[in-house]
This record gives C-alpha cells, structure tokens and sequence, in this order.
C-alpha cells in the first residue's frame, strides 16, 4: 500500500489524485500571487479575457471564453463591479444585452497582477527544470480525450 495516497492503490488512482491535489495547490499559489492586487484568479482570468478582447464583452460571450456558466459570469462581473473593476454597459445594438467593460482601475489591477503571474510561472518553470515535461503533456492531453 502506498503510504502517501493510502486509498490509492492503483497507479491510475495515485495519478487522478496528485493531479487533483496539485491543481488545488497551483489554485492557491495563483490567488497568493494575485493577492497584493486584490485579485483572485477568477477575477484575473476574467480581466485577462476583456484586456486581450480589446473591447466589452457581451456576459454569455464572456462566459464562454472562461468555459463558466452564466450565473457564475453575472456574480463574477457583480464582484468586479464593486472593486471597480468593470462597469457594466447597454450594448448599442441591442439594449437587452449587457457587456462588461474592464475600467482604468481593471487595467492597471491586471497589469500588475499579470507581473505577479509571471513571478509565480518563472518560479514553477524552474521547479520543472529536468523534468520529461513533454511526457508530461502527453498524460494530461490523454486525460482530457
């Protein structure tokens, strides 16, 4: 029995669960990145998406890119909203849609969240050094099948 994963008993079974377990804490070091920005990756995954967009997105279009359903996008754009992050505005075209826009204060945060990222990837990168990061690929793009 492993000692490490003790319910784990197939090889399988130990991969899912590191991988979970890593997920979980890649999660926590990015929100810790992102903390002196007031930031959580949700939120900076969101900026992200209307930065590189140019433009305000419709909250479907929006949810879309984040692969989220549209409840979470309108609680997300709420909590943006209130940091000043975002404003919400009337699409020209069709008043019934709602676009968010990412504001002065939202660019400034996501220009200096994306150097604490940057910090936190060059840091993992160089915790993969030696590593078959290409057989590594491999297994999560096989995951994903």
């Amino acid at each position: 029995m492993n000692k490490i994963f003790p319910c784990q008993e197939r090889e399988a079974d130990r991969i899912v669960y590191a991988l979970v377990h890593a997920a979980h804490e890649l999660e926590r070091r990015y929100d810790e990145a992102l903390l002196p920005e007031g930031l959580t990756a949700a939120k900076f995954a969101a900026l992200c998406k209307l930065v590189q967009a140019g433009r305000a997105l419709g909250l479907g279009e929006l949810a879309e890119q984040l692969t989220c359903v549209r409840s979470n996008i309108t609680q997300l754009v709420d909590r943006l909203e209130s940091d000043g992050l975002v404003v919400r505005v009337v699409d020209p075209a069709d008043r019934r849609t709602v676009r968010a826009q990412v504001t002065e204060l939202g660019m400034k945060r996501h220009t200096e969240g994306s150097k604490h990222v940057e910090e936190l990837l060059e840091a993992i990168s160089t915790s993969l050094k030696g590593q078959d990061l290409a057989a590594f690929e491999n297994v999560l793009s096989a995951l994903l099948m």
